[in-house]
């Protein structure tokens, strides 16, 4: 046995490997539900593990697999991402919160982060933003610049995190224009242009005139421009898709959280944590408005989410009425965090089921 070979062997009785390999980067991988592409949920994300290696550099390898069904695939691909030596791996879709705990007892040693999820483990942390936020404050300026009262929705699936968004578009739509009534189409999908478009146009056949969306590609913005009726780009900027049609963006910026948390793996102070970000964080930060937005209503806009930030406006605050005309928030009270993060029914104004 060379001399080599006998060092790195008292390396690894003694626990010191983390010492000889201190000059090396550590590897962080990413699994994507989607295209990395040019718009969308996983093309922000993208962004977020860009700017976190731009800001790290060398002490940083990243690697990504994009479009990982939300299946079996799904473990398969992290588990392959900890055997390849990944410190630390995050798992950005609600569909992979199962199979990243499952690979994280086979690798204990390993970090693992889930977005929008809710379950946690000894090497497993949660994160995700306030996208409400930013859906109530696209809400308000639908609620604003309709002329149908009819707002569209293309939903992706019926989990939580979608229908919130859905209920928080309706309810900044009520918040000042109470004749508001939302339709939804459900994809089945997070990322399928063609039925994010007919979606789009059936909506649209139905005499909606400003829509919203959950999912990741730029097909409703691009239906809204080609059909003169207004939309939102979500997660990502698409006003290029339709710059006409674009009223505003509710997009989320990864960028600072991804920096701290590997940071925090190369500091040795990582450990989980449930994080939940909003506007106030910058996580969820909404583009400059179009400028056929009347002065007064981006003055409105503006006030609006800037009490956000300042926490003297919470969207989920009752009167909260379900469809049934149930009130299911009092007037005043503040939905508790954990009903809202599993709310599960639609608020009064939304139209149709939410699927099973």
């Amino acid at each position: 046995m060379n001399l080599k070979a006998i060092l790195l062997g008292c390396a690894l009785s003694t626990g010191l490997v983390s010492a000889v390999h201190a000059d090396e980067p550590i590897k962080v991988g990413f699994v994507y539900v989607g295209p990395v592409g040019d718009g969308g949920w996983t093309y922000a994300h993208d962004q977020g593990r860009l700017a976190m290696k731009k800001a790290l550099g060398d002490k940083v390898k990243s690697t990504f697999v994009e479009n990982v069904p939300e299946s079996s695939d799904a473990e398969r691909v992290i588990r392959q991402l900890a055997a390849d030596g990944n410190k630390i791996i995050f798992t950005t879709s609600f569909g992979f919160m199962n199979p990243t705990l499952k690979v994280a007892k086979a690798f204990p040693n390993t970090y693992f982060e889930h977005a929008t999820g809710y379950k946690m483990a000894k090497n497993v942390g949660i994160y995700q933003a306030r996208s409400w936020e930013g859906a109530y404050m696209l809400g308000v300026l639908a609620g604003e610049m309709t002329k149908s009262n009819i707002l569209g929705f293309v939903g992706s699936y019926p989990v939580p995190e979608v229908v919130r968004n859905i209920n928080a578009y309706t309810l900044g739509a009520q918040s000042v224009n109470p004749k508001i009534k939302t339709k939804v189409i459900w994809v089945s999908s997070w990322y399928d242009p063609a039925r994010e478009r007919q979606a789009a146009e059936t909506m649209i056949a139905q005499g909606a005139d400003v829509l919203a969306q959950n999912t990741d590609s730029p097909a409703v913005v691009q239906t809204a421009e080609e059909k003169g009726v207004y939309a939102f780009g979500w997660d990502s900027d698409m006003s290029k898709y339709g710059p006409k049609a674009q009223l505003t963006a509710s997009t989320l910026n990864w960028s600072k959280y991804y920096t701290m948390e590997v940071k925090k793996v190369l500091d040795g102070t990582w450990k989980p944590d449930n994080t939940l970000w909003g506007i106030k964080e910058g996580m969820v930060v909404l583009t400059p408005l179009h400028s056929n937005v009347p002065e007064k209503v981006a003055k409105d806009f503006h006030a609006k989410e800037q009490a956000i930030i300042d926490g003297t406006l919470v969207p989920f605050t009752g009167p909260i009425v379900n469809q049934e005309g149930k009130t299911v928030v009092p007037a005043g009270e503040k939905m508790p965090l954990d009903q809202l993060l599993s709310i599960n029914f639609y608020v009064k104004g939304v139209e149709g089921t939410i699927p099973k």
